[in-house]
């Protein structure tokens, strides 16, 4: 009979080692090296009845090649989820069979966000399968959401056995777990909420998923320091990571798409926590610009695109002399090294000095934001707060800096301009080779195209 035998794996993202290592080649990390004691795969009859009962006769089939030219391909039937920011993230809905999993830091609102959505299914049988709270503390918060509209089953369990026997039972239309952390398998022996454990669990919903046809939603807690086995263990068993988060103390969330094999990794969904849970919001640009009767300095309006929706934010800096001898740098939402490249552009192109200056960046509203379109935003609300001098009112701007200087062209422009009209803007800042093309009196909105950032500067402060 084969032996057990000892391996390390890393806690932060799962690599595997013959022995233990300070640093983990894979991740970077130091001292994330557990030992794990791995036994010999358990045979057939070791494996647990209602594990066997509930993924079906599937497995027994032998399959065959085939040509790749003979397999038919069609588009993936859906299932609407009544909530359009989810749909827009999942790219459509959720599509049956699939695994998906959502994370977040915990307290973020991911079991707030599952909970209302199955609660809000209609003809849908849904398990419910929670490893952390109670039938009465998922009671109590289900009423303080939302009415029932689906049959919504619910099960307090973490063996992973029994889970697959109420499945087996109840045979749902959607299965949720809550969370994948506190499932643990017999047959593993490993501790709940580790790295052997995780990967087994996955693995067994997997395979449920693909051959019953039935979609998986997963919940995972992932933690600032990843001392806990989290969705990056997960990443490349499911099909779908979507990532939940937010500030605590704001009440935005966003829901990003980390991988997505059916859709977009594009896409964004906002929502706006309140005491009835998750609200989605239609039209973020209005909630994340502040009020505009009194101008300041240091705010300036990008027009940025995630995924195909265009909204407006805004951009907040701070410039003041450096109170130590070395000048600090800090951005909330915005990449730090983004802003030292378009501070170095603005001390070396345009001639200002900010060398001994503090400069503080943050994107309003709690987002982080990719788009690098905002860098015309973020170079224009650093000099607005630098020379002390409010930006006019009703102009937005967009544009990608380069490190020459130039302003280069961005993405859906026409969307940009849409959005900055519609909420009544009467200028926007453009690339002008963006402009070429655009037919002159179709938006309600003066375009304003700038080559470099000089003229960009002279447009906005004259």
């Amino acid at each position: 009979m084969p032996k057990e035998k000892t391996v390390y794996v890393c806690s932060r993202c799962g690599r595997e080692a013959a022995q233990w290592v300070g640093r983990c080649p894979a991740c970077g990390e130091w001292n994330t090296y557990r030992e794990l004691t791995v036994r010999p795969q358990a045979p057939a009859s070791a494996m647990g009845e209602h594990v066997r009962r509930a993924l079906g006769e599937a497995a027994r089939r032998d399959p065959q090649p085939v040509q790749l030219c003979s397999v038919e391909a069609s588009e993936e039937a859906r299932y609407d989820m009544h909530d359009a920011e989810l749909n827009r993230v999942l790219g459509g809905g959720l599509v049956p069979g699939s695994l998906t999993l959502l994370g977040g830091e915990p307290g973020i609102g991911k079991s707030t966000l599952l909970l209302q959505t199955v609660l809000g299914l209609e003809g849908c049988r849904v398990l419910y399968v929670s490893g952390e709270e109670s039938e009465r503390q998922i009671k109590l918060r289900a009423d303080r959401i939302a009415p029932c509209r689906s049959d919504c089953l619910l099960v307090c369990e973490t063996r992973l056995e029994q889970i697959f026997l109420h499945i087996r039972n109840t045979r749902p239309d959607l299965l949720v777990v809550d969370s994948i952390q506190t499932v643990a398998s017999e047959a593993a022996d490993a501790a709940p909420g580790s790295v052997g454990q995780i990967r087994a669990c996955a693995a067994a919903f997997l395979k449920y998923a693909k051959e019953s046809g039935v979609p998986v939603l997963l919940i995972g807690h992932i933690t600032k320091e990843g001392t806990i086995a989290g969705p990056k263990v997960l990443e490349h068993i499911v099909d779908t990571v979507l990532q939940f988060e937010g500030d605590h103390h704001n009440l935005y969330r966003v829901l990003r798409s980390i991988k997505n094999r059916f859709g977009s990794t594009a896409e964004l969904g906002i929502y706006e926590m309140r005491s009835d849970g998750l609200r989605p919001v239609d039209n973020p640009s209005e909630l994340l610009l502040s009020d505009e009767s009194e101008r300041l300095s240091g705010v300036a309006v990008a027009a940025a695109v995630e995924g195909v929706r265009p909204f407006l934010i805004e951009t907040q800096a701070l410039v003041s002399t450096a109170a130590y001898g070395t000048p600090q740098r800090s951005a909330t939402g915005f990449d730090l090294r983004r802003l030292n490249m378009l501070l170095a552009v603005l001390e070396k192109r345009v001639g200002f000095k900010l060398a001994q200056k503090d400069v503080f960046l943050n994107i309003a509203g709690g987002l982080r934001v990719t788009d690098p379109a905002i860098d015309l935003s973020v170079i224009a609300a650093v000099l607005s707060s630098n020379v002390d001098t409010a930006i006019g009112g009703g102009v937005c701007m967009a544009g990608e800096v380069g490190l020459s200087g130039e302003i280069r062209p961005v993405t859906r422009i026409e969307q940009r301009i849409a959005e900055a009209a519609r909420l009544g803007f009467g200028r926007i800042v453009v690339p002008a080779a963006n402009v070429k093309g655009l037919a002159p009196g179709r938006f309600r909105i003066e375009l304003v195209p700038v080559r470099r950032v000089e003229e960009a500067l002279r447009a906005l402060f004259g």
